[in-house]
């Protein structure tokens, strides 16, 4: 066991939308500016915030979810990445004691599980005096997270500034920032939360936040309260010998495909795959690989572009049809099915490889971890295998033929019972379900396991 120095800060929030990744994106970009290196962590599963903490420390963002994850895994993991950085800024999920059911995956859980010291978030906004009873709620609720202190966002002016400050220090809450309103700060938003970098350029919002961040924060205290994180106990890692690729796995990446955790596409690497990028919205056909990962992202706000591309459809569909391993997850899912009918009511024609036709609906269908446990043998695993993930989605699926064959059966998120998801067919996976494969290590080996062996038939 060795124990390493890992400067590191959590910013968490009172709840979702006060404003913390838009200072956390700030934060980075500034200290990233004083020449420091900076690495980003996100708690939970999402998929889009990471996006805006690369582009403002200019590395890539990791998350870190003890669901998708095991919880063992969590100190070395975050030791391993954060080794080369000066400090680590990790942005929190929803509120601070928020997560899965029970605090599972939950900020402060995280934050203990690190033993790192929080900043809490507070949106000031129609709000005086009363911040400061929100602050010594969440810092007395569990006397076990480290509080260090509160950034105030979204103030009115000088006077709104100096009453919250004043209540603040009655209380002894050390106020680490506080910034005013501006709505240039502003990402645009879309039904599953931030639009994603890949389809808005949001360096003028971070270059605006960066600079609000260096006069309204106290980046010094922040520094030294980071630094003040007690050194992390980490086992020692055996050294990794040189994996041979045994698959060339097609990576579909653009505006409508976006939502991949590094570090699983890192697990499939580890296990033997080479991974080829390419476009469904823009490429005309697949490239020469072994076997495909569509994963989720916003296909529904594309839906005429990729219904038309009729040249791609055809070479997934021929893939397919020769049995190339094919995984899809959430908007890959969706992609796979004969159609999808947006929110207006418009019905696009998708590959077909999937009998069943998905349709956008004005409210949350499903969110929240689960357990899924195989219903099929597939190019995942076999029947009885339990995989853990999350799901969250507008939209709904029907199936057009009976008896269909599901792929999982599934437990979590907010409805209690059980219900059956997900098309596992021959060498076709594909769900709402979202996985990470750096958690989900038997089912990263059966998935390039299967696209080796194609590999051998083709040729």
């Amino acid at each position: 066991m060795n124990t390493v120095q890992r400067p590191r800060i959590v910013i968490a929030g009172t709840n979702s939308g006060v404003g913390k990744t838009t200072i956390v994106a700030g934060l980075l970009a500034a200290l990233t500016e004083q020449g420091k290196a900076v690495q980003a962590f996100k708690v939970g599963p999402d998929y889009i915030d990471p996006g805006f903490h690369k582009i403002a420390s200019q590395r890539e963002c990791y998350n870190l979810d003890t669901w998708l994850v095991p919880p063992h895994k969590l100190i070395p993991f975050f030791a391993g990445q954060a080794e080369t950085a000066d400090i680590s800024i990790i942005e929190g999920v929803m509120g601070l004691y928020d997560g899965g059911r029970e605090g599972v995956s939950s900020t402060a859980q995280v934050a203990k599980d690190l033993n790192a010291p929080v900043v809490l978030v507070i949106d000031c906004k129609a709000m005086g005096e009363s911040a400061a009873a929100i602050a010594k709620g969440f810092r007395d609720y569990d006397p076990e997270v480290q509080f260090g202190g509160v950034i105030l966002n979204r103030l009115g002016s000088d006077n709104h500034e100096h009453m919250i400050r004043s209540a603040m220090k009655k209380l002894s809450v050390p106020v680490l920032g506080a910034i005013r309103r501006d709505e240039r700060m502003q990402s645009p938003e879309r039904h599953l939360g931030l639009t994603p970098v890949t389809e808005i350029d949001p360096t003028d919002a971070i270059a605006t936040i960066r600079e609000a961040v260096k006069v309204m924060v106290n980046l010094e205290a922040l520094v030294e309260l980071a630094q003040s994180a007690p050194d992390l106990a980490v086992e020692e890692v055996e050294t990794v010998a040189m994996i041979n690729k045994r698959a060339r796995i097609g990576i579909a990446m653009d505006e409508a495909f976006s939502f991949y955790y590094p570090a699983s596409l890192a697990a499939l690497e580890a296990e033997g795959a080479e991974l080829h990028y390419f476009s469904p919205l823009k490429d005309q056909v697949l490239p020469d690989v072994d076997g495909i990962f569509f994963g989720g992202g916003f296909p529904e706000m594309f839906l005429s572009q990729l219904g038309y591309n009729t040249s791609m459809k055809d070479s997934i569909r021929k893939a397919s049809e020769k049995g190339m391993p094919i995984y899809a997850e959430c908007g890959g899912l969706m992609y796979m099915t004969e159609a999808v009918t947006d929110f207006e009511g418009n019905t696009y024609p998708m590959v077909g490889i999937v009998p069943a036709t998905c349709e956008m609906q004005q409210s949350l269908q499903r969110v929240g971890y689960v357990s899924a446990t195989m219903l099929e043998p597939s190019i995942l695993g076999s029947v009885k295998d339990t995989l853990r993930g999350h799901e969250f989605h507008f939209s709904t699926m029907t199936p057009t033929q009976s008896p269909f064959p599901w792929a999982f059966e599934l437990v979590g998120g907010r409805k209690p019972k059980a219900y059956q998801g997900g098309y596992a067919h021959k060498n076709v996976l594909a769900s709402y379900l979202h996985i990470n494969f750096s958690g989900s290590e038997a089912a990263a080996k059966a998935f390039i396991d299967s696209c080796e062996v194609y590999s051998q038939r083709k040729q």
